[in-house]
């Protein structure tokens, strides 16, 4: 074997020069065609969601519902979660509930429902930023407390 004699079987690419007369088949437009946005130089779209001068999309669906600035964005917690996970503590709170999984935020608000199986066997207090009747309910008749947190 000859190494003189090797070849690779990629030929090399040369790249296109653009507007350089029209002998060299890329001269005038440059490849770019006549008009429009296209030819011109600068980005092409001005911005994403541009449909060409009409209307853009975004605009023309209709706008549906509301939100509430300052809505109260409760942790849930269930008392069958609770009774599950935690076991002979006199006080639930928050911080507890951190600790056991239950809650990603022990600051921010926490709301108690009463899914559960079966009957509520913890008597505990519970303090949390709010509860349901049910849950509340739950709590009161095994002789618990439901203390409503004032943050």
């Amino acid at each position: 074997m000859d190494l003189s004699k090797v070849r690779t079987n990629s030929k090399r690419k040369t790249s296109k020069r653009l507007g350089r007369g029209s002998g060299s088949g890329w001269g005038k437009t440059a490849g770019r065609g006549n008009k429009g946005a296209g030819q011109r130089s600068g980005p092409l779209w001005p911005y994403i969601g541009f449909n060409g001068g009409n209307i853009p999309f975004a605009r023309k669906i209709p706008k549906r519902g509301f939100s509430i600035y300052k809505s109260d964005i409760f942790q849930v917690v269930n008392l069958g979660d609770i009774q599950e996970k935690i076991k002979g503590v006199a006080e639930i709170d928050p911080k507890i509930l951190k600790e056991a999984s239950l809650i990603n935020d022990a600051e921010k608000p926490v709301k108690i429902l009463a899914d559960i199986k079966g009957k509520l066997s913890l008597k505990a207090t519970f303090k949390a930023d709010s509860f349901s009747q049910k849950a509340k309910k739950a709590i009161e008749d095994i002789g618990g407390k439901a203390e409503c947190l004032k943050r």
